[in-house]
């Protein structure tokens, strides 16, 4: 959805021509494509040198081969990340836990890539946004809060478990960051307030969406056990 909205608001601007919407297509089936070819055999091979469990190289090497391979086939290099992942996860049996030892190195990549994206963030560009920026925040807490329990409904959760589903929802991790700078990329004019909102709302959301959703998990665990 992601990239098809880069295409018709690209379009909706005249920046984009009908070549475009192949150039998508390409990117999004072009990303799966990918996560599946690397994915499936990715699942069958790793794992196999230390009690079922995949090495830190072995993750570390999937990470870098398949960011490089989508971006030098030009593929939305996030889909082709999920697509490998999910692919790993769903079909090795033999892993007690996919790629838990890079639990331990992690961190530092997560911090490295808050500060390059704190570092884009200009400061007068998020107090023009205004109440763009409040619209913004109020619809996403809405569409969450909103999609969750519709979601919850279509799942059959018990009624009392549906409207905290969404509210759990709430924490915004750092793939909209992701996005938007693949946005900022598209269309460069706009850069300063894509970032100063996507940044600006995440901070939001990181502060009060932890609260959220712990709040959300007691409520349901009380429910449960006067049940």
């Amino acid at each position: 959805m992601f990239n098809l909205i880069l295409v018709v608001v690209a379009q909706m601007n005249g920046h984009s021509e009908t070549t475009d919407l192949f150039h998508a297509a390409w990117e999004i089936g072009g990303a799966l494509g990918l996560g599946l070819l690397i994915g499936v055999p990715a699942a069958a091979l790793t794992g196999r040198l230390k009690d079922g469990e995949p090495l830190e190289i072995e993750a570390l090497s999937l990470v870098f081969l398949t960011a490089g391979l989508a971006l030098w086939l030009d593929v939305f290099f996030l889909i082709a990340g999920m697509t490998v992942g999910a692919v790993i996860v769903n079909t090795a049996s033999h892993h007690q836990k996919a790629f838990h030892e890079i639990e331990h190195i992690q961190w530092p990549f997560v911090v490295l890539f808050f500060l390059l994206a704190g570092g884009a963030l200009e400061l007068e560009a998020a107090l023009s946004l205004g109440g763009i920026g409040i619209c913004f925040v109020a619809l996403r807490a809405i569409a969450r809060v909103f999609g969750g329990w519709v979601g919850a409904n279509l799942s059959g959760r018990p009624s009392t478990e549906r409207k905290w589903f969404g509210v759990a929802l709430l924490p915004q991790a750092g793939i909209a960051i992701g996005m938007a700078m693949i946005a900022s990329q598209r269309f460069p004019d706009w850069a300063p307030q894509i970032l100063a909102l996507t940044i600006g709302s995440t901070v939001i959301f990181e502060l009060l969406g932890p609260i959220a959703t712990l709040t959300a998990i007691r409520r349901v665990e009380a429910v449960s056990e006067r049940d």
